[in-house]
């Protein structure tokens, strides 16, 4: 029992000693005194009240203190008689006090209620007497009391704005760093075993701690350790989350803080924080230093739109250009940064000596997605119906963050339908929800424009299903979701070279929708808002950036700097821009006259289509299949729908146009 009771009390957080106690002490101190000599243990009554105690002949005697105060003396003989003898015990003292004074009233300013009082004491024959008091003992403690809140208030106001770190009033300390560092047993729940995928970049990294914890095995043969490595990669790739593994892995400390944590709206307060930061980090050498969104202070300098005025954001960027420059090579500290805009960053940033390494960050393949699918289902309860290599299959495009996401909406689609686990149909429904929004199902929609919808969609459908190159389509649907009013889905191939003929037919595909509205209707609407966008975009990189136009030639006008951004110009005269516009115009309309030849061909399985979708408002590929036959270029695809009309898949990110929607005006 002692042993028990001796390691509960190790095992109790000890309080620190706080000394604001001591303010609130010493503050109750004074008032009290100031109180105690306030009240001076009288009984407060008005004149009224004294002018019966001697027509009663109970006063002994009065003393005017400072020509405003009476005190009042009874005589000894009435003190045990009323109301004397309750009043006055019932005064602050402990006790009859006999002595005196017992009573007080103040006579104010008045002249003619002092000579009154004079008078009302020589009727009755009552001695008085003049006093005079110096209350500068009072008035001290009233003064110390007021400077002494004023300065507690100022202590509390200076920590509130300097952040609450450190002593001395913290508006002195808004230069200093404000880095979150892991040392000392201290560090993150993450190591590289948790990060799924990203072999290259984990075996790079790696490299860096290995040389942290064990020098030796480089410098002997020479090697010096790199200055910086910047990680580059769309967002939700897992920038953030190895820097992190990074910080679970190495014995040394690891400072991290955000590119923002440099910008302030005080002039030189960006430099000095990072003079600050390598300072602290050299001090803890061998360390690491890891600021996220680097392009915060990092995007090139000379481009600000008020050009010639003093930067903040460029004054901090040449000090941390001098910082990595400045410490020596087996100083033992690191940088690493982490941005998806590397294209802006400085050039004097990204040389040899401040970044030695750019480590790319990919969107992850499909055998990376199945290994990241593998983390997030770890603490899902899951149904045997689930795959996880259908899963991974399913979701091209999709980065470490939307992988993430998708298990996260399955597991909350399960718990809402009550269910025990999450099966295969929580994730299928999860990646629908989160392309194409939430079901609209109870959204008023006409019966002509439902039927719109039907061909628009049924549209995308044949003309994808006829091209060779479109998109393999997995599903078709005309409920609403989000802003969409019908949604066509696709499986894209995982390709890294797209030739201009896949290109056209992917155009084709996407003009389908409204040429079957003309072919059916005579007419068309602006459901294809979303088609027409992204038909417009492909064709002007086709020309501008791909060089896949005849008439204009072998020539790219992609910046991969990104500095054209912020000029005004164009970088061709306003003839090629002529030239451009028109061989765009010819190219959409070229496949849009392309889609419509199709649709009238398969004029009566288009109308087919509609009016099984209409029937059923969610058609698969079986159904296609029943009515078209199998597809002239068909592929092998790795699954197939399953017996009770279950999508084999979802459409990928937006960005790779996998789902072509139906939009209203």
């Amino acid at each position: 029992m002692d042993n028990e009771r001796n390691n509960n009390e190790k095992e109790r957080p000890k309080r620190s000693f706080n000394f604001y106690w001591i303010y609130g002490i010493i503050i109750l101190v004074i008032l009290s005194i100031n109180l105690f000599q306030y009240g001076g243990g009288l009984v407060k009554i008005d004149p009224t009240e004294y002018q019966a105690m001697l027509e009663a002949g109970d006063v002994q005697r009065i003393v005017v203190v400072n020509d405003q105060l009476v005190k009042v003396y009874i005589k000894k003989e009435k003190l045990d008689q009323e109301p004397h003898k309750d009043r006055i015990k019932g005064s602050p003292i402990s006790g009859p006090n006999t002595s005196g004074p017992h009573y007080a009233f103040n006579m104010g300013t008045s002249n003619v209620l002092k000579d009154r009082i004079v008078q009302e004491a020589e009727k009755y024959k009552v001695p008085y007497e003049y006093e005079t008091q110096d209350n500068w003992g009072r008035e001290i403690l009233n003064w110390m009391i007021f400077i002494g809140a004023m300065v507690l208030i100022w202590v509390f106001v200076m920590r509130r704005i300097g952040g609450g770190a450190g002593p001395g009033g913290q508006i002195f300390n808004i230069g200093k760093s404000r880095a979150q560092v892991f040392e000392g047993g201290k560090s993150t729940n993450v190591t590289f075993n948790d990060v799924a995928g990203l072999a290259e970049a984990k075996e790079e990294l790696q490299e860096i701690v290995d040389f942290l914890k064990t020098p030796k095995k480089y410098t002997d043969l020479g090697a010096k350790i790199p200055k910086g490595a910047l990680l580059v990669g769309p967002p939700g790739t897992g920038k953030t989350l190895l820097a992190k593994a990074i910080a679970g892995e190495a014995n040394v400390p690891f400072f991290s803080l955000s590119g923002s944590d440099f910008v302030e709206m005080f002039v030189g307060v960006g430099a000095s924080r990072v003079r600050d930061l390598f300072k602290q980090a050299k001090e803890k050498a061998p360390s690491i230093i890891f600021i996220d969104e680097i392009d915060a202070i990092g995007r090139a300098r000379g481009r600000s739109v008020s050009m010639g005025a003093n930067d903040e954001r460029e004054n901090t960027l040449n000090q941390l250009l001098t910082e990595l420059d400045g410490f020596g090579t087996n100083s033992g500290v690191i940088l690493i940064g982490a941005t998806n805009r590397a294209d802006v960053l400085d050039r004097a940033l990204l040389r040899p000596g401040r970044f030695d390494r750019q480590i790319f960050v990919d969107m992850p393949d499909l055998k990376e997605r199945e290994e990241i699918l593998m983390v997030h289902l770890k603490p899902l309860k899951l149904d045997v119906t689930v795959d996880v290599a259908f899963l991974a299959r399913q979701t091209p495009g999709f980065s470490g963050a939307d992988l993430a996401n998708i298990c996260n909406e399955a597991a909350l689609i399960a718990a809402r339908k009550r269910k025990t686990s999450v099966d295969k149909q929580d994730f299928l429904d999860a990646v629908d929800r989160v392309i194409g929004g939430l079901e609209k199902k109870n959204k008023i929609i006409t019966v002509e424009e439902k039927q719109a919808i039907a061909y628009h969609e049924a549209g995308h459908a044949t003309v994808s299903w006829l091209v060779e190159h479109a998109s393999p389509l997995i599903k078709v649907t005309i409920v609403p979701r989000g802003r969409s009013l019908g949604a066509a889905w696709y499986l894209p191939e995982e390709r890294h070279l797209t030739t201009a003929e896949q290109m056209l037919d992917e155009m084709c595909a996407a003009l389908g929708g409204r040429a079957a509205e003309d072919v059916m209707y005579g007419q068309v609407s602006t459901g294809a808002l979303s088609d027409l966008e992204k038909v417009t975009k492909q064709a002007y990189a086709m020309i501008t950036m791909y060089g896949l136009n005849d008439r204009i030639g072998n020539i790219s006008y992609y910046d991969s700097s990104g500095q054209s951004e912020y000029t005004f110009g164009k970088p061709y005269s306003e003839r090629q821009a002529q030239t451009i516009d028109e061989e765009v115009s010819k190219l959409v309309e070229g496949q849009y006259v392309r889609a419509k030849r199709i649709l009238t061909d398969n004029k009566d399985k288009l109308t087919a289509l509609a009016t099984q979708l209409l029937d059923k408002e969610v058609i698969f590929k079986e159904d296609l299949e029943k009515i078209f036959g199998h597809r002239p270029f068909q592929k092998t695809i790795a699954d197939a729908p399953n017996g009770n009309g279950t999508p084999t898949g979802a459409a990928a990110t937006p960005e790779q146009a996998t789902t072509e929607r139906t939009e209203g005006a």
